[in-house]
């Protein structure tokens, strides 16, 4: 489809993850901001905005689900989720939406972390009994635990060994069960984040990395989504989808 530039809607404009987002459309000629909106007094909400838009970028929060799902089908405008922390309700909206216009959903925008899940697909394919650990790091700011990008590679495992279980932390009698899939939070400082899947068969460990250097580069990942879901029919895409180039 021919246009002059992307017009980009931005939800949670004044969060961090907002602003870099803000400031990269700006000074990218490829993308024009129409809004930046969020529940700041100062900032306008979503369903006020009537301005002709190709995309909405979403990096609010779970709770905008109802608000934000409800918009995008109304005025059918593509739109990319990039929050994490939902409810069974909030995706079944998210779900619904999806019947109306093109979503992009993702607990991570970083193209690396899509590898990652990828990768360890196909290490569990090579070591189905392995025994997996899975360690997230964030800032002490951040809300949900576990993570949504550490579900994510646990959702991944769990195509290859469907009945893992998650256990989330470990205290008191600790002994693991050989299947399942052990998920580590950390909190501190200003930690952008770092993933590590730990898969063990008992002689030999193998370990996957995966660390944000620069929280830039998940507005980024938002754009390249932002690019692609314009492009799709109605449905529900994930990064698989973009790496595999769906249309």
């Amino acid at each position: 489809m021919d246009r002059d530039t992307i017009k980009v809607i931005v939800n949670g404009a004044t969060g961090r993850q907002g602003r870099i987002l803000c400031q990269k459309i700006k000074e990218n000629p490829e993308y024009t901001l129409v809004a930046a909106c969020s529940k700041r007094a100062e900032s306008p909400s979503i369903s006020e905005i009537q301005e002709p838009a190709d995309v909405i970028i979403d990096f609010s929060n779970h709770e905008a689900t109802k608000e934000l799902t409800a918009y995008a089908a109304q005025r059918k405008i593509p739109v990319v989720i990039a929050t994490t922390g939902r409810t069974a309700e909030e995706e079944d909206m998210v779900h619904a939406c999806a019947q109306q216009v093109p979503v992009f959903s993702s607990a991570n925008m970083s193209v690396g972390i899509a590898q990652m899940c990828q990768m360890a697909k196909e290490v569990m394919k090579t070591f189905p009994s392995a025994e997996v650990e899975i360690i997230e790091c964030h800032h002490n700011r951040k809300v949900d635990v576990p993570s949504g990008t550490a579900l994510m590679c646990a959702n991944a495992i769990r195509q290859e060994r469907p009945e893992s279980e998650l256990v989330i932390g470990r205290h008191e009698n600790g002994r693991r069960n050989p299947t399942d899939i052990g998920i580590h939070s950390l909190r501190y400082g200003n930690e952008s984040g770092t993933h590590r899947i730990i898969f063990s068969c008992g002689n030999e460990t193998l370990e996957l990395c995966h660390r944000a250097e620069d929280v830039a580069l998940f507005p980024d990942g938002a754009l390249t989504a932002a690019k692609f879901i314009i492009e799709q029919p109605a449905g529900l895409y994930g990064m698989k989808d973009m790496l595999e180039g769906s249309h």
